[in-house]
């Protein structure tokens, strides 16, 4: 069987074609693949649950009859110490869980505006 002239210019336009719609697709038109929208969407209900989260934090901070001792406790450290002492109080542990969580942990401190005080 023949095929016709064009066909060969045709297929090859349309391969290189694929592959340019491919590239720009995924490098500007936005285009990801299922893996990668998987990740971001735990991340971003990662995220969603640290804020809801928060509330939970400074309501057991509130709570706590050592409070104050704590509170400057916080105060006096910094950087990573602080987040460790943070996650030390147990303040920072979610509902249903045995470990802290260190995001939540960031996020209470930044409730508790130690870093303005």
């Amino acid at each position: 069987m023949t095929f016709p002239e064009w066909t060969k210019p045709g297929t090859y336009g349309a391969l290189c074609g694929a592959i340019a719609a491919s590239i720009l697709g995924f490098s500007w038109g936005g285009w990801t693949t299922s893996s990668n929208a998987q990740e971001l969407a735990k991340e971003h209900a990662s995220a969603e649950v640290t804020l809801a989260m928060v509330p939970v934090c400074l309501n057991r901070s509130t709570a706590d009859p050592k409070r104050e001792e704590i509170i400057a406790t916080l105060q006096e450290a910094s950087g990573f110490s602080r987040r460790k002492a943070m996650m030390d109080t147990g303040w920072a542990t979610l509902p249903g869980s045995d470990t802290p969580s260190r995001d939540l942990a960031d996020a209470c401190i930044v409730g508790l505006e130690l870093d303005g005080s």
